[in-house]
């Protein structure tokens, strides 16, 4: 007697699904949602970022009066309390926060501390240190002293002048970013030999694919940096970041600027008596081994000394700072950057490079190209993506399997991994839960139709 039924092989002999294809798979249509739904987040952080990176170069052009000054021949600058007190005779309102005193060729910047202005916001007095002529007032902003042009267009980008909740843009285009570029550097060297170089020779969408996955592969390092830096500014996940930096012991140290019983001399940061010491305080930091560019920052209480800081970004960074009492000119502290934590240092470089002053020009010019290649890069996303829907529909070629068809052994870890990185960056966490749900929901949807 014979029957149609046909034995199966025993569990142990079953074929089981293939590990890569399916983790490759689920990737793909990772990739692929996050760069259909998060990308116009990275557009946008894209496109104003490149304003920003060229923002420096505006400021130079749009200021020149302000920020720059003749050097008349064989004069010397005039003393910095003399300068001082030409920014004081101009604008008597406020106190004085800060001075940062002239290069050759640039004006003296008086910082006042003024009512009204914004958060972080001062009133710059540019000073001829020549002449001692005022040649303008603007608004500074931050420790970059960003003019009212490149402060606007680094709110625009940090959060599109929204405010605080305008800050998740930011931070969820910097959750993602880093996952889009890994995977989609695994997804195009998986099955590219030619993966360094777009092929000209094919047409339609797989040329659109080449141009996408070889151009990525260039830039995929500058996005990866951009996003572990753009993080740890972010309201969420850079919470995170402080908190296993003081974990672990490696935050930036600072300066004690104790001067001990001195209270004559602070606590009052427009007197004159403060100003007449600016040029000694300026002495001893250089006599303790700052050079310029420098900063003096005035003391907002009795007892503290003046702090004077070396500004230069650009490599080799100079960074150092000491603490001068002001009336004996002694050094009452000092903190050196060689001293700093190695993780402190990679933090300052990684942030000064995001910003980009690391560098002056070449890393302003570097940051252009990776927002440009970032934009080219979208771009070529959604026209792939135009280049099938017509004929294959949202999902194809992804609807063919999906986080279902990965083995459980490879699913758990996988998983777990996910959950770990969704906690520390919540952002990223929450959105891969919704790209999860629309996931089931287009699937039921195939399934029912």
């Amino acid at each position: 007697m014979t029957s149609d039924v046909r034995e199966l092989p025993p569990a142990a002999e079953q074929p089981r699904p293939a590990t890569w294809p399916a983790l490759r798979a689920l990737l793909l249509r990772l990739h692929f949602y996050a760069g259909i739904l998060v990308a116009p987040f990275l557009l946008v952080a894209a496109t104003t970022g490149l304003l920003y990176a060229a923002s420096f170069q505006i400021e130079k052009a749009v200021y020149a009066h302000e920020l720059t000054a003749p050097v008349p021949a064989g004069q010397a600058m005039l003393p910095l309390t003399r300068q001082i007190a030409a920014a004081r005779a101009a604008h008597p309102q406020g106190t004085i926060g800060a001075v940062r005193p002239a290069e050759p060729g640039a004006t003296t910047r008086v910082l006042l501390d003024v009512e009204g202005l914004a958060e972080s916001t001062r009133l710059a007095v540019f000073v001829d240190p020549y002449t001692g002529r005022v040649r303008g007032t603007l608004e500074s902003y931050g420790s970059s002293g960003a003019l009212p042009v490149r402060a606007w267009i680094s709110t625009l980008h940090r959060h599109l002048q929204l405010g605080e909740p305008g800050r998740l843009y930011s931070e969820l285009a910097a959750s993602w970013l880093w996952a889009v570029a890994l995977g989609g550097v695994v997804l195009w060297l998986s099955h590219r030999r030619r993966a360094f170089r777009p092929d000209r020779t094919i047409r339609g969408l797989r040329r659109t694919l080449s141009w996408h996955g070889s151009v990525g592969l260039w830039i995929a390092i500058g996005l990866l940096f951009l996003s572990a830096t753009g993080l740890t500014w972010s309201a969420y996940a850079g919470a995170n970041v402080d908190k296993i930096q003081t974990a672990l012991g490696w935050t930036t140290p600072a300066l004690s600027s104790s001067s001990g019983d001195h209270s004559g001399h602070a606590g009052h940061s427009g007197g004159a008596s403060v100003e007449a010491d600016a040029d000694r305080i300026v002495a001893a930091a250089a006599g303790a081994g700052l050079s310029g560019p420098l900063e003096v920052v005035w003391p907002a209480e009795p007892g503290v000394a003046f702090t004077v800081k070396e500004m230069d970004r650009e490599w080799p960074q100079r960074n150092d700072q000491v603490a001068v009492d002001a009336e004996t000119g002694r050094i009452a502290g000092e903190l050196r950057f060689d001293d700093f934590p190695l993780v402190a240092k990679l933090i300052r470089w990684g942030i000064d490079g995001h910003m980009g002053v690391l560098f002056g020009l070449p890393n302003q010019i570097l940051l252009m190209a990776l927002a440009a290649g970032l934009i080219f890069m979208i771009f070529w996303g959604y026209r792939m993506w135009w280049q099938r829907r017509p004929t294959r529909g949202f999902a194809a070629p992804y609807a063919r399997g999906t986080w279902r068809t990965v083995p459980t052994a490879v699913l758990l870890p996988v998983g777990a991994a996910a959950v770990a990185v969704g906690v520390f960056i919540p952002l990223l966490g929450i959105s891969l839960l919704a790209f999860l749900a629309v996931d089931v929901v287009l699937g039921r949807i195939k399934a029912s139709g």
